[in-house]
């Protein structure tokens, strides 16, 4: 998304999610998205990506740093319940084969227990998750967070987000909806272009 609003045109290479090693070697630590410049030289952390490709400020950056508390608690209170409503329909996406799923899933169900119990409580998570939405974004919608024009933080929201999409018995506010797909159209996002 952030890559797509920058207009900065890159190759996106799927690393398969039980592959450590690429990127260890490129980074020294096992974390994605990973960007290598032309010169080489190879980055981790999206923010830090785009932070540093963003030379005008477009995603106007001084907007999160003043509001990062805030920013912050949303995306983790997002995060908690989409992931365990989420991860049990991620593993069955492009991105992964058998030996990396059983792999994610034995990752996650360390901190999230098993996925079957994710599946059965599903009806919790997304009432959870709705009350999150209802209470901490929908409000803030100004038609983008906080903003009239579209900031780092609404990719950070939106990112997160989108994941939701992939479960069948959520469904976003319609004013959410919308502004996510406003966020997409400025973006040039598309779900699936890696494979295309």
């Amino acid at each position: 998304m952030g890559l797509g609003f920058l207009n900065h045109k890159y190759e996106s290479v799927v690393v398969a999610y039980d592959d450590e090693n690429t990127p260890v070697k490129l980074t020294g630590k096992k974390m994605l998205p990973i960007i290598v410049k032309n010169d080489g030289i190879a980055q981790n952390e999206s923010l830090d990506i785009l932070k540093d490709l963003d030379n005008k400020n477009q995603l106007s950056w001084d907007f999160y740093f003043t509001n990062k508390t805030e920013v912050d608690k949303l995306i983790e209170l997002i995060g908690s319940p989409l992931h365990s409503l989420a991860m049990p329909y991620w593993i069955w996406t492009p991105e992964f084969d058998e030996k990396s799923r059983h792999y994610f899933q034995s990752k996650k169900e360390i901190k999230r227990g098993p996925f079957k119990n994710l599946v059965r409580d599903q009806k919790e998570y997304i009432n959870e998750l709705e009350k999150i939405l209802d209470e901490n974004l929908l409000n803030k919608l100004q038609p983008f967070f906080m903003n009239s024009k579209i900031t780092i933080v609404d990719i950070m929201i939106a990112s997160h987000l989108w994941g939701a999409y992939i479960v069948p018995e959520f469904q976003f506010n319609s004013k959410i909806h919308q502004y996510l797909m406003k966020v997409k159209e400025l973006t040039h996002f598309n779900y699936h272009a890696d494979f295309f």
